[in-house]
């Protein structure tokens, strides 16, 4: 637990999306922020690169929620898991949650988030997407069974999560862990800061 906030919200910010993950990411940094879940189609085009998909997903999350709310800066992601350029989603029951599992046991994958900021009445609209390796041990298959058991995979893509149980199958990490949670949220702060949605807690506002 911070002693205080890391930082200041100073404009109306809304987050399109309801991870829990994201949302704990910006609440951790001290940001306020609304939540408004964006509804988008999110069945890839065919032959559609991963990171194609994730930027358009992100980018679809951020204006459609920006229709409805044209003065306030929306901030929305979207990632996917993906090996061997097929997006890995999230499993549909237990069963494919192992077989999941299976393919990405002892072999290196790629975890691609983009991230969307925008504002209608600002004129800004932007996305941009991150890629973080992340390698498995090959792990037998009644470490797999006992970790699907759990229950944590069926909500995450790729059926892991690196934050929980989900990381004892990790051996590296190429790039930004918190990309791999669902939020690069180092890009993230740098977006908020470049266009002022937020300020270093310790500087003095901008009305002041």
């Amino acid at each position: 637990m911070l002693l205080q906030p890391l930082f200041t919200t100073v404009a109306p910010l809304i987050l399109a999306s309801s991870s829990p993950r994201r949302r704990q990411m910006l609440q951790t940094m001290g940001l306020s922020f609304t939540v408004v879940p964006a509804a988008v189609d999110e069945t890839p085009l065919p032959g559609e690169p991963p990171p194609d998909f994730a930027h358009r997903m992100a980018s679809a999350k951020a204006q459609t929620v920006a229709t409805r709310n044209p003065d306030s800066w929306i901030l929305a992601a979207d990632t996917v898991v993906t090996l061997d350029g097929l997006i890995l989603g999230k499993p549909r029951d237990r069963k494919e949650a192992l077989t999941i599992l299976r393919r990405l046991s002892g072999r290196t994958h790629q975890v691609v988030s983009a991230i969307s900021l925008c504002s209608p009445a600002r004129g800004v609209a932007h996305t941009e997407t991150d890629t973080t390796g992340v390698s498995f041990i090959a792990a037998p298959d009644e470490l797999l069974a006992a970790y699907v058991a759990t229950g944590e995979p069926m909500d995450k893509a790729g059926a892991y999560g690196i934050q929980g149980a989900g990381a004892f199958l990790v051996r590296r990490i190429e790039g930004s862990c918190a990309n791999v949670i669902g939020l690069p949220i180092d890009r993230a702060i740098a977006l908020l800061l470049c266009h002022k949605i937020i300020i270093p807690a310790a500087s003095p506002s901008p009305a002041s």
